[in-house]
């Protein structure tokens, strides 16, 4: 795969970022199930968007003054513009961050677009890969998604000291 250059585009705000892609990919993803099959496309989508979120991961390291735990959390605010996500923080060290998303606007606004099942792997499969592709010895534990149904999104971060 390319790798991407830098972008600017958090500074929109990646609530609307992914609504604009959305509403690219969304018919996109339609038609070329269509043809080929849901199953193969949505496996291509998803192997894409994980590389992408990893490399974006390694962007958001070097745009940054260490690739800590502390250092993480903070750039998570761009998740947060435009009032994307109720967090409530349990707990925030240099190496645990653990937090609960009590209401997903992204959950919301895929539900809206009429493609609920689109944003979790829109979405929610990045987290993964771009916390790897920020630091690989920060782990996530995440058993649950507002967009898969589930009442709050856990995320359990841990940094190996």
């Amino acid at each position: 795969m390319t790798r991407l250059p830098p972008d600017a585009l958090n500074n929109i705000g990646v609530l609307t970022r992914r609504e604009i892609e959305a509403r690219l990919l969304i018919p996109l993803i339609e038609a070329l199930s269509a043809r080929f099959g849901q199953e193969k496309v949505l496996a291509i989508v998803r192997q894409t968007i994980v590389e992408i979120a990893r490399q974006q991961g390694q962007q958001l390291a070097v745009s940054c003054p260490h690739n800590g735990l502390e250092a993480y959390a903070s750039a998570l605010e761009n998740w947060k513009k435009g009032d994307a996500m109720d967090i409530r923080v349990f707990e925030q060290s240099r190496c645990r961050f653990a937090f609960d998303v009590h209401r997903c606007r992204y959950a919301e606004m895929y539900q809206t677009l009429g493609a609920p099942e689109l944003g979790v792997v829109l979405s929610c499969s990045r987290d993964f890969a771009l916390v790897e592709g920020f630091n690989p010895a920060i782990r996530l534990v995440r058993t649950q998604t507002i967009m898969q149904g589930a009442p709050v999104c856990d995320f359990r971060y841990e940094l190996d000291a």
